[in-house]
């Protein structure tokens, strides 16, 4: 069983990470996930037990445990398809988060509970500007 491990604290090693699990059962691999450019741990990271009773043990003891002055969660991790689909649901959201499919939705609607338009460049949003009328030069 895959096991994903949240809320670590960034100084954890793989090892002591491992030894967590090991009193559990048998622990084929441990990772902790790291930032690509800086090396510096993401804080999360993924075990993997053979036997899942045991698994299902260690998520049952451990999730919610502290480890180093934090609180962290650990739960069976799901695997992303390798087909290239994406789970049902989501979608939405996009630059501007307010609702009406994704991409940079510059066309206001909607808006969530947010309140009208947040798009970057107002084509055609609800929100202000408006025109100002004439010219600028009120007096000279």
């Amino acid at each position: 069983m895959n096991i994903f491990v949240g809320s670590l604290p960034f100084s954890l090693e793989e090892a002591e990470l491992k030894g967590f699990f090991e009193e559990y059962g048998e622990v084929s691999s441990a990772r902790i996930i790291s930032d690509k450019f800086s090396g510096r741990s993401k804080g999360f990271g993924f075990i993997e037990m053979p036997n899942d009773e045991e698994a299902k043990k260690a998520i049952e003891e451990l999730n919610g445990a502290e480890v180093d002055g934090r609180t962290i969660v650990v739960n069976e991790s799901i695997e992303k398809p390798k087909d290239g689909t994406r789970r049902p649901g989501g979608g939405g959201g996009g630059f501007n988060r307010g609702g009406g499919g994704g991409g940079y939705n510059r066309g206001g609607g909607g808006g969530g509970d947010r309140g009208g338009d947040r798009g970057g460049y107002n084509r055609g949003g609800s929100a202000g500007g408006g025109d100002r009328g004439g010219s600028r030069r009120d007096s000279y």
